[in-house]
Formats: structure tokens, sequence, C-alpha cells
């Protein structure tokens, strides 16, 4: 025999019916769970907690007192007192200077104190021209810057390092015809300088230079050329 259902009990035709019906009423029950809840608000513990903690932090303001300046004690005044004395009194209070020794018969002596200062040499004039200037072997300067000329030896140190130049000097002859106060005006190399002095020192003695008659101190100026060959 077989069973039939019937069309208007069967339930899988609302099935789809059913199934939107329940989530309508989930989501109104939802909805009403989160009115309920947020409608009831129960005290604020935190609010009162802040607000203990505000009261507390306020700090009460304090004023300074003022301060009065200080007044310096007052400096007791010193009064002198003076006696007047009558110019009939006698005062017995006599100063004596009992180290005082010294009277006005006693002779003073004075002594005489006399300084020797020596007498310093000084230092005759050194004449550029004179009336009779010097003479070398009877010429003049230039005869004696060829007789030095002739008699320089080139170093070897300069002529190895090809060192060479004008060596420009200065000397006074003497009122007894010597030689002195050899000096470098433009030097080259201490080589070079020192060979042009020590002939120079070398030279024979001048006829002296006179200014009115008597002889006296004259500079000149020379050259010595070195020159490598």
């Amino acid at each position: 025999m077989e069973i039939k259902k019937n069309e208007n009990v069967d339930l899988e035709k609302r099935k789809g019916i059913f199934f939107q019906l329940g989530l309508v009423i989930v989501l109104a029950l939802c909805l009403i769970a989160f009115e309920w809840t947020s409608g009831q608000k129960g005290p604020n513990e935190f609010a009162d907690l802040g607000e203990e903690a505000l009261e507390e932090e306020l700090i009460p303001i304090t004023e300074m007192p003022e301060q009065q300046p200080e007044i310096p004690p007052e400096v007791p005044k010193v009064t002198e007192l003076f006696e007047i004395v009558e110019d009939d009194v006698t005062i017995e209070n006599e100063i004596i200077f009992a180290d005082d020794e010294t009277s006005f018969d006693d002779e003073v002596q004075m002594y005489d104190f006399t300084i020797s200062e020596e007498e310093e040499a000084e230092e005759e004039e050194i004449f550029i021209v004179v009336e009779d200037m010097p003479t070398f072997r009877g010429g003049d300067v230039n005869k004696f810057r060829e007789w030095v000329q002739q008699r320089v030896k080139y170093p070897q140190i300069a002529a190895e390092n090809g060192i060479q130049g004008k060596v420009y000097l200065m000397f006074v002859v003497e009122p007894d015809g010597s030689v002195s106060n050899v000096s470098i005006m433009r030097g080259v190399d201490p080589a070079l300088d020192n060979e042009a002095i020590k002939v120079v020192q070398s030279s024979p003695k001048w006829a002296p230079g006179k200014q009115r008659g008597a002889p006296v101190r004259v500079r000149f100026s020379i050259t010595v050329n070195f020159q490598l060959q």
C-alpha cells in the first residue's frame, strides 16, 4: 500500500518562511538586549576617584611674610671732655728726651765724597771723502780691488755646488795705513764670503788718508766677483 502525503501539511514547503521568521526574532531580541543594557547606567566609581584625586592635588598658596629691613644698632657717640685750665696753673708733666745727646756746640764733620769718573776713549770719526784719499801702492781703491781679485781662491765646496756671484765688502783704512773693520754688506754664500774677508784682512798697509794735514780713518767698499770658468 503506497503512503501518500498531504500537501497542506507538508512542512518542506514552509521551511524558508520559518528560517526567515527565526532570523527576525533573533535580531529583535539582540536589539532589545542592547537597548536594555545601555539604558541602565550604574554609578561611575572612577568619576568619584578623579574628583578626590583633584582635591588632593590642590596645594594651598602660602604667602611669605614681608621682611622688615634690619635697623642697624645705634653707635654710641663718644664725647671727649676737655678740661679748661687757667693760665695761672703750672703743668708739671714735662717731656724729657733722655736719648737726645746732641748739642749745638758740637762741630759737624763734613765728608767730601769724590766720584772718580773714567774718561771713555771716543772713537775717532770715520770719513768717506777726505782731502787726501788713501792710496794703495800708488793707486786708488780699484788698484786694491784688482789685488784682492788676483789672490782669492775659489772654495772647493762652492765650486762643487756651482755657487757663484759678487760679494760686497766694507772696510776702514786706519791712520797708520792698516785695514780694519772688514764686514759683509751683501754676501752670496758663507764659503765665498769668508774667502773674500780673509784676503781683504791680509792687505798690506796703505798710504793713509789726510784731512787738514792729519791722518784720519777712511771707509771704503769693494766687490769681489766669484765666477766659475
